[in-house]
């Protein structure tokens, strides 16, 4: 075995002669991409198989829409989201780089900071939400093994700072659950996450069964009693389309973090192709069967899986359901609230911040935003996630126009790493202005057309397509700057370099 081999990830950046102030092992090119097709599926149903996405899926069968119209604008959705994750997926497996290096190539080795912050506080927001829904799950568990632990779940009773005492037991335990897979490494991650996505299938299927049953199959796959007619059904199915990608829109730009580790491109697209449409509409169909059941067992539809295993009587029922959702939001904030924001600040200072380190920072700055006191809150929500969202689609962007139309798919990954003027991504002191120039641009026409229908409660559709919308601009403002400003200098040029590095 040489020592190449011997090494851990990343570890000869330095022998490589990269420039300590952009690399450390974490961040540079991986020696090893081992990951199979069979990995990148179980990555895709550990985001799907979350309360959250459990609760998309099913909202959908509610707009008025027929069973036939949810499923051709669930497959249109997920399949633009299967597209556009193979072309986030190609730069950073090819060049073997998290996000916030490969994005260096667009913003200049300096200015992917500003990228990699704006991800990495979305994520952090997020990966409070989503321990606290984990938390909530784990509260029914522990209500269920000992029901004398129900008067401390009321925060009226036995709480503080808008949390009950059990709720903070949950959360710990989750926080120090998911700090403890984390810190293991990605191989430690792979092999959650290859557990975690069937896991939740098995008990998917168990409670759709279970459901079934207790209907005696008479289930109606209409949720809604609304009817719509000509326009009103093509823009709900639009409306519906831009739903699953705007829910898909963080794992689309964090993709990159996992593609690097793809054994090839043809990997990745075979595990996205199983792990998008094919697992995404299967567990769509449970999720719409188990939640048509709720109406004639519960007498009133439930969407949410948590509510729903706390209906059952069922003892079992109850604990399996409740202990497999909390496994499933467990799986879904690792991948794709911990690990992203865990390069993005390790991107800022290298040698001062890991990756384990950015993560730990992610983690302590969920608790610091107490979650659980505005996650109820719509208007919370909105200046919080929902604006910060709105500039996912202008990242997006910027990074597809370059690699593809620009820089025609070349990458100098050697240069990624260096702070030389005649580096090819060093630009003006580091930073590209174009790219600069152009999320700032489409950023904030993004964030307006979320901001202005909310409070002028008109164009209240538009909100919808802000991710497209901010895609769109980011791509077509950066591809004329950077045209202008001849960013790629020759074509031919940038080839010969790629290929002698």
């Amino acid at each position: 075995m040489t020592d190449i081999q011997n090494r851990p990830p990343g570890q000869g950046w330095a022998e490589k002669g990269y420039d300590p102030r952009l690399a450390n092992e974490d961040l540079a090119p991986l020696e090893d991409q081992s990951w199979s097709s069979y990995n990148i599926f179980a990555f895709w149903m550990s985001d799907v198989h979350s309360v959250g996405g459990y609760i998309t899926a099913g909202s959908l069968f509610a707009l008025g829409l027929t069973s036939w119209q949810v499923f051709v604008s669930l497959i249109v959705g997920i399949c633009i989201v299967q597209f556009f994750c193979n072309m986030v997926a190609k730069p950073s497996q090819a060049a073997a780089v998290p996000y916030p290096v490969i994005s260096r190539a667009s913003f200049g080795v300096l200015g992917a900071n500003i990228p990699a912050i704006i991800r990495g506080l979305i994520a952090v927001a997020w990966y409070g939400v989503q321990t606290f829904l984990a938390a909530l799950s784990l509260n029914v568990v522990f209500i269920k093994i000992w029901p004398d632990l129900g008067e401390w779940a009321d925060k009226d009773i036995h709480g503080f700072l808008g949390l009950s005492l059990l709720g903070y037991l949950s959360f710990a335990v989750l926080w120090v659950v998911q700090a403890l897979v984390f810190w293991r490494g990605m191989e430690a991650i792979r092999r959650f996450i290859d557990f975690c996505g069937p896991a939740v299938y098995v008990v998917m299927f168990a409670l759709c069964g279970y459901m079934l049953v207790k209907a005696d199959g008479d289930i109606s796959l209409t949720l809604t009693d609304v009817e719509l007619s000509g326009w009103q059904t093509i823009s709900t199915m639009l409306g519906a389309i831009a739903l699953v990608v705007s829910y898909f829109s963080g794992p689309m730009l964090n993709f990159g973090d996992f593609s690097r580790y793809g054994k090839s491109f043809e990997t990745v697209k075979k595990g996205n192709f199983w792990g998008l449409p094919v697992n995404f509409v299967v567990f769509s169909l449970l999720v719409v069967l188990t939640a048509s059941a709720t109406v004639p067992v519960f007498g009133g539809l439930i969407t949410d899986p948590v509510h729903t295993v706390e209906a059952i009587d069922t003892y079992t029922a109850v604990l399996l359901g409740g202990l497999t959702f909390v496994i499933a939001t467990v799986g879904i904030n690792i991948v794709a609230n911990f690990i992203s924001p865990a390069f993005d600040f390790s991107n800022v200072a290298p040698q001062k911040i890991s990756w384990r380190m950015g993560g730990m920072i992610a983690a302590v700055g969920s608790i610091l935003l107490t979650p659980w006191n505005w996650y109820d809150d719509p208007d919370a929500i909105f200046w919080t996630l929902g604006l910060l969202g709105a500039l996912i689609g202008p990242l997006f962007g910027i990074l597809i126009a370059d690699y593809y139309v620009i820089r025609k798919q070349k990458v100098v990954v050697d240069d990624l790493f260096t702070l030389d003027e005649d580096g090819e991504y060093f630009y003006t002191k580091g930073y590209n202005l174009p790219a600069v120039y152009s999320v700032v641009f489409s950023g904030v026409v993004a964030i307006l057309s979320v901001v202005i229908p909310k409070l002028a409660d008109v164009v209240t559709w538009l909100p919808d397509y802000s991710w497209f919308l901010g895609c769109g601009l980011g791509f077509a403002s950066y591809y004329v700057l950077a045209i202008r400003a001849n960013v790629a200098g020759s074509a031919d040029a940038l080839a010969a370099k790629a290929e002698a590095k």
